[in-house]
């Protein structure tokens, strides 16, 4: 898939505030500090599109960028960081399940996993709370790149034998040497445009 334009929309804190409705959307949820930021970067092609941090949790908007002008990426708050507060990620899931929940186009949820992680029960619950919407899920390995090729497809192994997923349910990522971008967009390009 050609990019020709990515740009920042609006950030949002409930579905009133999203962009007008009537372009598909895919949204990206994973932990904090899992890469959403640097994948949004790197699927562009454009550093800086989205703000990245050191410093899990900064993300606390649903932030919408436009691709194309055809379709937008929705990055969702990061999960399970504990030194946000408490409250505010209370505030989260239902500003997450509201959006969810509405009538807009919503096609498709990246589900990014950190390959460095051990994957546990809050990733299982989340892509069970995810299936709850009947969104269809594209499963991703980020940070492909820190880790042995040994090590990658153990942890392919535990992810396809935790969550359920086939051999084709999981795309490895890397946002520092691209790896995986062209079958990420691939996909998306299916989940969007060719509908």
């Amino acid at each position: 898939m050609k990019i020709k334009s990515a740009r920042f929309v609006r950030s949002a804190v409930s579905p009133g505030q999203c962009p007008p409705a009537g372009r598909p959307e895919v949204v990206l949820v994973g932990r904090s500090n899992v890469g959403k930021s640097s994948l949004i970067n790197r699927l562009a092609g454009r550093r800086g599109l989205a703000k990245t941090s050191n410093t899990p949790g900064k993300t606390r908007t649903m932030n919408f960028y436009l691709i194309n002008d055809a379709f937008y990426i929705v990055d969702l708050p990061g999960y399970g960081y504990a030194r946000v507060p408490r409250e505010l990620r209370k505030s989260w899931e239902p500003m997450t399940g509201r959006y969810l929940a509405s009538d807009r186009d919503i096609r498709a949820a990246v589900f990014l996993l950190d390959a460095r992680r051990e994957i546990g029960e809050s990733e299982c619950e989340l892509i069970d709370w995810l299936g709850g919407f009947g969104l269809e899920v594209v499963t991703v390995l980020t940070k492909a790149d820190k880790l042995s090729r040994n090590a990658l497809a153990a942890r392919r192994a535990q992810a396809k034998r935790l969550l359920g997923l086939g051999d084709e349910g999981i795309i490895i990522f890397s946002a520092v040497t691209g790896q995986g971008r062209e079958e990420l967009w691939k996909a998306l390009y299916a989940l969007t445009v060719r509908r």
